[in-house]
Order: structure tokens, then sequence, then C-alpha cells
């Protein structure tokens, strides 16, 4: 996803001098050819990431359409208090870009899980949530949030769904979309995830569910509407994050579902139970292990179906 966000942006700096790309001293092999064709759209401000936010916030004021980019919790819950009270207190059009939502950096230790970013950012008034699930997504992503006013979060993942578009299919912020189609069960998704999601599904066919999978691209603005139309079509609605539990899109997804007074006949969140991931390893293997990969799923969803 990192490398179809940064294709992306740099098309945009070519037809939009007002594009600003400040980096908090990574990605010098991907960021190499943005720096080199727009040095004076282009900033390496050092690790200082609370500094970078700051900076961007006062670019962002100039009219320039300012986007930070680090890994992990650096971009956000580093410097969050400088994203609260400068950037989007201020209504700046600054655009914080995270590359390892969840647990793409799972070897680095839990300072570099993304685990809560999704939570903590949608509770900041204004501020445009997205997590794409795939390259698609994540390129149409790219251009949505440049032509969106104010704060944008983009959370990019290591991992990343197949791409499944439908013929004129047209990417829309606050709009989920479905994936694969099925009758019995529907998993609600997010980011990366979405495609561990979609095996799930595949292989609960096996056991004779049908199983449909929606990517909920945009957590803020959320879609109540899809998600109200999907609740009486189907035996259980199951949410999967690689995220916690605790308001993340389980907590975006169950709060839609009373506002707009749209009741599942069975409702169960995989994520991250409300606790630090503490256990080292590869993104695959802290799936397995936190119980958000396949067989998890898959688990899950039949002892769910089996509580009739």
């Amino acid at each position: 996803m990192r490398d179809e966000f940064v294709k992306s942006l740099t098309e945009l700096a070519e037809s939009n001098p007002k594009v600003f790309l400040i980096t908090g001293d990574l990605g010098f092999g991907v960021l190499t050819d943005f720096s080199k064709r727009f040095p004076k759209q282009f900033l390496n401000i050092g690790i200082a990431e609370q500094n970078m936010a700051g900076v961007a916030t006062g670019l962002a004021l100039e009219g320039r359409i300012v986007f930070i980019y680090s890994i992990g919790n650096f971009p956000t819950l580093r410097c969050l208090e400088q994203i609260r009270n400068d950037a989007c207190y201020h209504g700046a059009n600054v655009k914080v870009i995270s590359i390892g939502g969840g647990f793409s950096y799972g070897a680095l230790g839990m300072s570099h899980h993304a685990t809560e970013d999704l939570a903590i950012m949608r509770a900041l008034p204004g501020v445009t949530v997205v997590s794409p699930s795939d390259a698609w997504e994540t390129v149409e992503a790219t251009k949505a949030i440049t032509s969106q006013s104010g704060v944008c979060y983009l959370r990019l993942d290591k991992s990343k769904a197949p791409v499944n578009v439908k013929k004129n299919e047209q990417f829309e912020l606050g709009k989920m979309r479905v994936v694969r189609e099925g009758k019995k069960v529907v998993f609600v998704s997010t980011g990366g995830l979405v495609g561990t999601v979609l095996n799930a599904a595949n292989k609960l066919e096996e056991f004779g569910v049908s199983a449909q999978v929606v990517s909920v691209h945009t957590l803020k603005p959320f879609d109540d509407e899809g998600l109200k139309k999907l609740v009486s079509e189907f035996d259980a609605l199951i949410t999967i994050e690689e995220h916690n539990v605790v308001g993340g899109l389980a907590g975006v997804v169950a709060e839609s579902l009373l506002q707009t007074e749209s009741y599942p006949k069975k409702f169960y969140k995989i994520g991250l139970s409300d606790t630090y991931s503490s256990v080292v390893g590869s993104q695959d293997f802290l799936r397995k292990y936190y119980g958000m990969d396949e067989a998890a799923i898959v688990e899950k969803t039949l002892s769910l179906l089996k509580k009739d």
C-alpha cells in the first residue's frame, strides 16, 4: 500500500504545486524520486514528529495541502497534542499518513504496533479517518483526501487484499464496499486484514456457510445507511479488525446500529481484546496469536452460528 500511496501522491504533486510532503526521517528509498522531482514540495524534518505536525499546520494555513508521513504510532500518538490543538482545532489541511497499521511492524514490538490509532483519530472532531484494504482503495483514497478539506488520517497496512473492483465502480469517502457476496453471515472489516477475511469466507463455503465481506475503508464519516441495509439480510454480523475492539471498527459499527435502531440477529467482534500487544513477531504470527487469522475467523464464526 505504501508504494501505491507514494506513486499516487507523486502524480498529484506533479499537477498540484500545493501538495507538500513532510517525512519524519524515513522512507529514503521510496521517497527518493519524490524529493528529487519536487524539492520545493518536500521536507525531511528529522525524528521530530511533534515539530512535523506543527510545521505542517503552518504550511497548511498558508495554503498548502500537507502530508505528514511516518510509521506506526509516530505520526499520530507521538504528536497527538499538535494534531489536536494545531491542525484540527484550526481546520488545517493536514493529511496524516501512517504506513504501519496494526501489526505491520510486529517484529519491532508494542511501541510500533498501531492498535489504538483508529479509535483515537476518529475521536478528534472533524477528522476524516480512512483505512483502505487494497491497492485500488489506497490510490483512490489518496486522491480523495487530497480534495477533502481539513485533517484526514490515512492508515496504510503492509499487507493488502486482492483488488476486486466492479465495472464502473466509483470510490467514495464514507461509503463501504461489498468485496464478496454472501447470504448467511456478513463480515465487516477494514485495512489489509480484509484479505485474510476473504480467505476465511472462502474456507467457510466448505462448511456450507455463505459469507459476505464488506470493506469499510472509511471509519469516519461512517456509512450508517449502508450498514443498516445489511443487518436484516444475514444471520450474523461480525466485525474484524487489526486494532483494539474498544473504539475501533467494532465501536463504530455498534454505535451506528444503535443510532439507526438496526439490530442484527447475532453480533460478534474479532480484534485485540482491550490489551496491549506485548508479543513480538511477524504480522501473520501476531494475527494468529491474537485470534484474527483465517483459522480463528472460521472457528469463531461456526461457533457463533451453532449457538441457535
